[in-house]
């Protein structure tokens, strides 16, 4: 019998977020990853619910499948990780590209979670570039694809691969690359890289925001569609080119809304902070104060 190279790949989309999340099968042995999940937040309320990380442990038990690794393209702006809760049902590892620690150094201060109660790196693993393991019997490559942040990698996992914000829909284009550690050469160069995989390879997006003229969501998209049409990269666009591009489309561009709650929750890999003596957890906003220094 020939044993399944490629992943069954179940989608679980977030609207309020864009974001989607992935429920990566070995049809074989029926053993599964989780790629970039969700837990949902609101941030008028500051209320934390697990509403999206419960489906997917329900189509876990339904399916009868047995989670090998929660991974993480990179540390998110735009949502909190539900890694630990997922974590604490499937006894699962959570693994993260192993430039987090870059990520870490650059907003820990920022918060002021130097001190943070707990180990000092709660990711299980970090995963280096080229480094290969597998879901079952389906072989994954790590490719690291930095620019957006420091950490971005992408996962290579038979005729797929999950690319994080890296690239978006073709007729959306790219990630941005205005936050610290973040390059828009850097991210040019990893998208080549990206762009030299065979054309017929699925490509699987973390977000989807609907480009101007489309009404509905998509995240799933192919090399080849990505080389040919994507509006930002396509062939054709030099380095000079999209950098310049890159950098004045990034200036207009505002913080995404959960940028402070989601940073300081995921590069802790899905930790939220410890209580405090009166039981509630509390999330830090950093303020900048015009004219801090003109005040009494």
């Amino acid at each position: 019998m020939t044993v399944p190279s490629n992943p069954t790949i179940e989608t679980f989309f977030d609207e309020a977020t864009n974001t989607a999340t992935y429920l990566v099968i070995d049809p074989a042995t029926k053993a599964a990853a989780i790629i970039d999940s969700v837990l949902d937040y609101d941030p008028r309320s500051g209320k934390v619910t697990t509403t999206s990380a419960d489906r997917l442990l329900a189509a876990i038990s339904t399916k009868g499948l047995k989670v090998e690794w929660i991974l993480e393209t990179h540390a998110h702006a735009d949502h909190l990780s539900a890694a630990q809760y997922l974590k604490s049902h499937t006894g699962t590892p959570v693994g993260i590209g192993i430039h987090i620690t870059e990520v870490r150094t650059i907003f820990d201060p920022v918060f002021d979670l130097e001190s943070r109660d707990g180990p000092e790196d709660e990711f299980d693993h970090h995963f280096r570039d080229g480094e290969h393991f597998t879901i079952g019997t389906i072989d994954v490559e790590v490719l690291a694809t930095p620019g957006h942040t420091p950490a971005c990698i992408s996962y290579k996992i038979g005729d797929a691969i999950f690319v994080g914000d890296t690239l978006f829909m073709p007729d959306y284009g790219t990630a941005r690359a205005d936050f610290p550690g973040g390059d828009a050469l850097t991210l040019y160069n990893s998208i080549q890289r990206l762009l030299a995989l065979p054309d017929e390879t699925r490509v699987f997006l973390c977000h989807d925001y609907k480009a101007p003229g489309r009404d509905h969501f998509v995240w799933e998209t192919t090399i080849g569609e990505e080389r040919r049409r994507n509006v930002h990269v396509h062939e054709g666009i030099g380095a000079d080119e999209f950098v310049a591009m890159r950098n004045k489309r990034d200036a207009t561009l505002a913080a995404p809304t959960l940028l402070l709650p989601s940073i300081q929750v995921n590069i802790h890999a899905g930790h939220l902070p410890q209580p405090s003596k009166n039981g509630k957890r509390y999330l830090k906003i950093p303020l900048t104060v015009a004219n801090e220094k003109a005040r009494p």
